[in-house]
């Protein structure tokens, strides 16, 4: 089992990233979220999973143990694969990932590239009660997760989302989202992105 690896970061691509270990270039897939963290020539820690299978070994790499967590939980679902995982990941962080399942958002879930209605029904049915302590502390049913800031693109695009009739916590987690991603995006960017992941 390969725990983390540490290296220098050669270069990224589409949905992996090349990092120098050792003497070896290692190709390590990884969410968006952290292919953003890693810059070409810079040193990159990255927690690890090692996946074997019959059609051949591939690495997958996160830039924080929560991200990690919530990659093998979504890998226990029956029908869930490692490109389903890392599309979750890269499109919500993992606290609104645990606030839609523990709030049986299936609506939020399905927005994920590739999560159908029974996918979304499914990773909920059978993730709800192993999500560890963690990701349930301020994401409890019912709770709002807590946008990184509620500045004035936030506030202007959640109160236009809401007035088109979306319910406003999901609107809020859909939002904070996008922001964590982009924290210089405009009201009318989120606006439009929010959309996309909500019908």
């Amino acid at each position: 089992m390969i725990a983390f690896i540490e290296g220098l970061v050669v270069t990224t691509r589409e949905t992996s990233a090349i990092v120098a270990v050792g003497g070896f270039g290692l190709e390590v897939f990884c969410p968006r979220p952290t292919l953003e963290k890693c810059a070409s020539g810079k040193p990159i820690h990255l927690e690890t999973f090692f996946l074997v299978r019959e059609d051949g070994m591939t690495l997958f790499g996160f830039h924080d143990s929560d991200s990690l967590e919530i990659f093998k939980l979504l890998l226990s679902v029956s029908g869930v694969g490692p490109r389903l995982a890392l599309a979750a990941l890269s499109t919500y962080n993992t606290t609104v990932l645990a606030s839609a399942i523990l709030n049986e958002d299936d609506k939020m879930l399905s927005s994920i590239s590739g999560v159908g209605k029974k996918t979304a029904e499914r990773i909920i049915l059978e993730l709800k009660n192993k999500l560890p302590v963690q990701f349930t502390v301020g994401a409890k049913s019912g709770s709002k997760t807590a946008p990184p800031s509620e500045n004035a693109a936030f506030i202007d695009a959640v109160e236009a989302l809401v007035s088109l009739g979306y319910r406003d916590a999901q609107v809020r987690n859909a939002v904070a989202a996008l922001l964590e991603l982009e924290p210089e995006a405009t009201a009318e960017v989120l606006i439009r992105k929010a959309l996309s992941k909500l019908r």
